[in-house]
C-alpha cells in the first residue's frame, strides 16, 4: 500500500534528540527550542516566534492575546479544521462562518465584510494546502474596521503571499508540526506574533502566566505570576526532532515540489478534458506542496476514486465535513450568507499521496491508477 501520508525523517533527528536527553534539559526553551525560534523568525523575518505543544495551542494563545470576551464574534471558513474554531469558542466566542472560493478553497475575501457586526472581533483566515488567501483585502477589511486577524497557516510553513511568508502578515499566525505537516515534531506548532505589543504578553501567557522569559534575560532578579497563563511549551525532546528538519527545510520543500509538479503535469490533460480540477495557484502566492487533491465531478465520483484506488495499493483521502454542518458548529455558531461553495467543493475533493521521499515508482503508480479509472 502507498501510504497517504508518511512524516518526515531526515536522518539527525535521533541524535539530536540523544543530545537534548545528555543535556539534562528535556523540559521546553532549551538549546533545541532556541534555535527552532531563532531560525523560524529569521527565514520568515518574524517579529517573534515561540514554539508550542500544538497548532491548536498556538491558536488558543492567540485567541486569549486577542482579548476575546464573551459573546464576541470571529470570522472563519467553514472549511477547516476543529482547531480553528475550537481556539476562539474556548475564549467565549460566537463563530460565524462565510463561504470559501471553489478555486483556492480558502475563505471568500468577498463575503467578509457583509459579515461583520459590532460584536466582531477577530478575522481568521485559512491558508488551505499552503496556499495562501487574498490577504492584502482581508487586512484593508481589518483595518478599517478595528479588528485582529489571527493567520490559520498551520499548512503555510514556507509559503508565501506577494513575498511575505504566511503567518507574518496578520497580527498573529499559527503554524502547525503535527506528524500530517511538511515539517514534524510529532506534536507541535509555533504562534508568530507579528505585533511587538503582544510579544510580553505572549511570553507570558505560555509560561504559566509568569514573567520567567524576562528573568532569564535579566530583566528582573525573580520571576513570579503576573497574568493568567498555560504551559504551551513543547518538549526539547520534540524541539530536537523538529530542528532536524528545518535544518533541511529546503531540501524537503523541493523534494515535496517536485511531487506536486509531477502530478500536476501527469492530470493537466484530465482537467482539459473536463474530468477533474486541478488546484489553483493564485498569481503573487508561493506553495509549500503542503498536498495535492483533485476534484472529482460530485460526490459519488469521489467515492469511487477513493475506492478504486484503495483496490489498487493506494491510500487517498477526502478532507474537511464543513464545520458549519457539524454538531459544534450548529451549537457555536452560524453560517452566514449562503453555502454556494463550502459543502458542494469539499464534497469534490480527494487528496493523493504526497510526502517528503515518495518515491518515483510510487508516484508512476498513483498516476496510472488515477488514468485508469478515468479510462486513460
Amino acid at each position: 500500500m502507498i501510504h497517504f501520508n508518511i512524516p518526515p525523517f531526515i536522518g539527525n533527528e535521533l541524535e539530536y534528540i540523544r543530545e537534548a536527553v545528555e543535556s539534562k534539559k528535556i523540559s521546553g526553551d532549551g538549546q533545541f527550542t532556541k534555535k527552532c525560534n531563532a531560525w523560524l523568525e529569521h527565514r520568515f523575518q518574524a517579529e517573534k516566534v515561540l514554539l508550542t505543544t500544538s497548532g491548536s495551542t498556538a491558536l488558543d494563545m492567540a485567541a486569549i492575546l486577542c482579548g476575546i470576551q464573551p459573546g464576541d464574534e470571529v470570522i472563519l471558513p467553514s472549511y477547516t479544521f476543529s482547531s480553528t474554531a475550537n481556539a476562539f469558542v474556548l475564549a467565549g466566542a460566537k463563530l460565524v462562518f462565510v463561504d470559501i472560493r471553489p478555486d483556492t478553497m480558502n475563505i471568500d475575501e468577498t463575503k467578509i465584510e457583509e459579515a461583520i457586526t459590532e460584536r466582531t472581533r477577530v478575522i481568521a483566515p485559512v491558508h488551505y494546502a499552503g496556499v495562501s488567501c487574498e490577504m492584502d483585502t482581508i487586512m484593508d477589511i481589518a483595518k478599517r474596521h478595528h479588528l485582529k486577524v489571527v493567520e490559520d497557516a498551520a499548512q503555510g510553513v514556507m509559503s508565501t503571499y506577494k513575498g511575505k511568508a504566511l503567518g507574518t502578515i496578520g497580527d498573529m499566525g499559527c503554524y502547525s508540526f503535527h506528524e500530517t505537516k511538511n515539517y514534524s515534531m510529532g506534536e507541535g506548532g509555533a504562534i508568530l506574533v507579528n505585533d511587538p505589543a503582544y510579544v510580553e504578553k505572549a511570553e507570558i501567557l505560555r509560561e504559566k502566566g509568569t514573567n520567567r522569559a524576562r528573568y532569564f534575560r535579566g530583566q528582573v532578579d525573580k520571576y513570579t505570576w503576573v497574568d493568567f497563563g498555560d504551559s504551551y511549551l513543547p518538549s526539547e525532546i520534540n524541539a530536537a526532532y523538529l530542528w532536524a528538519q528545518l535544518e533541511k527545510a529546503d531540501e524537503i520543500n523541493q523534494n515535496r515540489l517536485d511531487t506536486w509538479n509531477i502530478y500536476h503535469d501527469a492530470f493537466m490533460s484530465l482537467e482539459e478534458e473536463g474530468k477533474v480540477r486541478l488546484p489553483v495557484i493564485p498569481e503573487g502566492c508561493t506553495h509549500n506542496a503542503h498536498m495535492f487533491y483533485l476534484k472529482c465531478r460530485n460526490l459519488e465520483e469521489r467515492t469511487a476514486l477513493i475506492s478504486y484506488l484503495k483496490e489498487h495499493g493506494v491510500q487517498a483521502v477526502f478532507h474537511y465535513v464543513p464545520l458549519h454542518s457539524a454538531p459544534a458548529g450548529l451549537k457555536f455558531g452560524r453560517f452566514n450568507g449562503e453555502d454556494v461553495y463550502t459543502t458542494s467543493e469539499s464534497d469534490k475533493l480527494v487528496r493523493l499521496p504526497l510526502y517528503y521521499g515518495l518515491a518515483e515508482e510510487d508516484r508512476q503508480t498513483v498516476i496510472e491508477a488515477v488514468n485508469r479509472f478515468y479510462g486513460r
